[in-house]
């Protein structure tokens, strides 16, 4: 039985969707082939399983894996299998459910967990769906999102109620939940902490870290566009790296003393090491960005001699973390309102990713049925 589903009723369960209703062909943005760029293309609207559900999408959003299959960097080029549809991160209703599902209903306001995990390993038997081997991700591995329709598990559904989030914030409890889990290892209460990286989800970072009562949260990034929305978000001090010693200026931002947590979110190595460098003895280092080659590490001197505890972050705990994501939305405790900086329809996707390669936009939402009035 799909836990998500059965933690409330939808708030306003709107009227069924007759199956004359739903057309053959939908707009879905593409990758069409091994190359850069993406094309929209009218393609047949997803055929669904006996377990499945058709949502049509109301918003979707653009996230930084999207624009390396964009871009067609190294890692798409070894993980992308063209012709393939992007998206990920969505918020819709249900519009069609399969002969077998036990409690989706045709109205249901949904997102979706995007990773879909085998069920019958030993790590999705034992509560940690989220390092299945077999995952298959919505929009990387199977055609996603950025269409007016897509297929989902109904295992995979989380129900929404539309009386306490609005399309574009439950759209973004996808990427949100990545920050929630990298944070909720920790008791942040009262600990200095260091962001480094201040794309969505090192801004989502902040913005908990904010709410769980950090003395301090240091942040930097290279892009003080990103580096402004980090101060809006909650940061105590903000760096931009490109000008100057990072690790110095974190331990003289933090009074001249190591901090804490070091959380780092950027990938890029040199924030790497220096978020163990400037973590106190016995301190904790989360590992979420993910660099694009090796990186070379003193282990001995970065982790054994200080005691370090590091923790590496994978997507979402299944579906442990969405609980807490709703709760810090639902009550207000974190608004990712001021994150959402951009508003595009699906058309005008060319001008979303080139903001997005930017570095001039935090969250940017994308409507496939058209914006709503």
């Amino acid at each position: 039985m799909p836990q998500a589903l059965a933690t409330k009723p939808t708030s306003k369960p709107t009227k069924p969707v007759s199956a004359n209703a739903i057309p053959k062909t939908m707009t879905a943005l593409v990758k069409p082939a091994a190359r850069p760029g993406l094309e929209l293309r009218e393609v047949p609207v997803p055929q669904i399983g006996p377990r499945d559900v058709l949502v049509k999408v109301e918003t979707t959003s653009v996230c930084g894996t999207d624009l390396h299959i964009y871009k067609w960097d190294e890692w798409a080029q070894n993980r992308i299998k063209p012709p393939l549809g992007l998206g990920h991160e969505f918020a819709g209703a249900v519009v069609k459910v399969g002969a077998d599902c036990e409690q989706a209903k045709v109205g249901d306001f949904v997102s979706a967990e995007s990773h879909f995990t085998c069920g019958n390993c030993f790590e999705c038997r034992t509560g940690d769906g989220h390092l299945c081997e077999k995952t298959v991700i919505i929009g990387v591995d199977c055609d996603g999102a950025f269409a007016q329709y897509v297929r989902v598990p109904e295992r995979n559904l989380w129900l929404n109620d539309r009386a306490k989030i609005t399309p574009e914030i439950a759209t973004l409890q996808e990427p949100f939940g990545n920050a929630v889990h990298l944070t909720s290892i920790h008791n942040l209460a009262s600990q200095s902490v260091a962001v480094f990286g201040c794309g969505p989800v090192g801004l989502f970072t902040i913005a908990i870290a904010k709410a769980s009562g950090a003395s301090g949260i240091f942040a930097s990034d290279i892009n003080d566009y990103r580096l402004n929305l980090a101060k809006k978000m909650g940061a105590t001090k903000v760096f931009n790296a490109k000008n100057g010693d990072q690790a110095d200026w974190f331990i003289k931002a933090n009074e001249g003393f190591p901090v804490d947590i070091s959380l780092e979110v950027s990938g890029a190595p040199a924030a790497i090491r220096d978020a163990f460098k400037i973590v106190r003895m016995g301190g904790k280092v989360t590992l979420f960005g993910i660099p694009s080659k090796p990186v070379e590490l003193d282990i001995a001197q970065s982790i054994i001699f200080k005691g370090i505890t590091t923790y590496g972050v994978i997507g979402r705990k299944i579906f442990e973390t969405w609980y807490r994501t709703r709760w810090l939305l639902e009550s207000g405790t974190v608004d990712l309102n001021p994150l959402i900086t951009h508003r595009f329809p699906l058309g005008e996707y060319e001008k979303a990713f080139q903001l997005l390669a930017s570095g001039e936009a935090g969250k940017i939402i994308l409507y496939p049925n058209g914006k709503p009035k």
